[in-house]
């Protein structure tokens, strides 16, 4: 069964990873956490992550998914093209790829959000900013799926993660994830 590849950089969102971590696991979906130079990094919480390897040493062919986090400051990854490159590899492999709170902004600066509809946890003015977002794709929902990329605001993590389960086809119970 190939992997998930689970891309951590600094200020990474730690609850933001938790439901679709707990699908991934509950239906044996093995997952590999990288960063793009191998060394640990801390989330914006404090948890200190150790990866498994950078992404220059990950073998493509291992993953079929990726999965990406928000973080406290996105555009500090802004000039990080290993990373889009990274991406655009998963994207063009055909892999399914969720991207949650700020991190779409990574799949725009990677070209793999043309002509796909998305949702970012983002200003409109920071999305201005940021010149990279087609803004008449962009939806006000929780969480968007186009194609293979499943995309979603921070506070839709748990519709996120059992979004994504269902894309991979992992057997979860998504009771165990219910709000009310």
């Amino acid at each position: 069964m190939k992997s998930t590849a689970i891309l951590l950089y600094p200020q990474f969102s730690e609850y933001e990873l938790s439901v679709a971590l707990s699908i991934l696991m509950q239906g044996g979906k093995p997952v590999r956490i990288l960063t793009s130079d191998g060394k640990p990094v801390r989330g914006e919480a404090g948890l200190k992550v150790m990866p498994e390897q950078s992404i220059m040493e990950a073998k493509r062919c291992e993953f079929d998914s990726l999965l990406l986090t928000g973080c406290m400051d996105i555009f500090q990854l802004e000039a990080e093209e290993t990373i889009f490159s990274f991406i655009k590899e998963f994207h063009d492999s055909g892999a399914v790829i969720a991207s949650i709170s700020s991190s779409p902004f990574l799949l725009a600066k990677a070209g793999v959000l043309e002509g796909k509809r998305y949702t970012i946890g983002m200003t409109e003015e920071n999305r201005q900013k940021a010149g990279v977002f087609d803004h008449s794709l962009y939806r006000d929902e929780l969480v968007v799926t186009d194609g293979k990329i499943i995309t979603a605001r921070g506070r839709g993590f748990i519709r996120f993660g059992s979004e994504f389960g269902r894309a991979l086809n992992v057997n979860f119970d998504d009771r165990w994830y219910k709000e009310d």
